[in-house]
């Protein structure tokens, strides 16, 4: 991603080792010891399901977690930053921004910042697409989990 400039259309984050090795992996597990069940349905092949649904939902969640632990990071970068550069009339207003909201804006330059508080606080932009998509000074965010 380093070579091109990141934007709305390419801004998500493909993890290959996760997405296209470590998910499809347990899934195909799950899939492959369903099998064995109605090929030989036995406790051990019970149990042997039960195992590679818990190495699928394991894989999930600690995607869920690190997804999870990265919102807060973001959230509070961005509390601080809209510290610096929102006008003082603003700068209340923007603590009832939603963790979605705050992630949204992340994309968004200093300068065009407080307009879009503006907008999100007037109810014009309710979801983070809506937000991402009126960011027009795109800031690249490319250390992300």
């Amino acid at each position: 991603m380093a070579d091109q400039t990141q934007n709305y259309k390419n801004h998500t984050r493909i993890f290959p080792l996760f997405h296209y090795f470590v998910l499809p992996l347990f899934f195909l597990n799950v899939i492959n010891e369903a099998r064995h069940i109605y090929l030989d349905p036995t406790r051990h092949n019970v149990w042997m399901l039960v195992l590679a649904i818990g190495f699928l939902a394991l894989a999930l969640s600690a995607r869920v977690m690190a997804l999870a632990v990265q919102d807060r990071v973001i959230r509070m970068e961005m509390r601080q930053r809209l510290a610096l550069c929102l006008p003082p009339d603003l700068q209340s207003a923007a603590m009832t921004l939603t963790p979605r909201q705050l992630v949204a804006l992340r994309f968004a330059s200093d300068a065009e910042m407080s307009e879009l508080v503006r907008d999100v606080i007037a109810g014009k932009l309710s979801t983070s697409k809506d937000i991402k998509l009126r960011v027009k000074n795109w800031q690249p965010d490319t250390l992300r989990a």
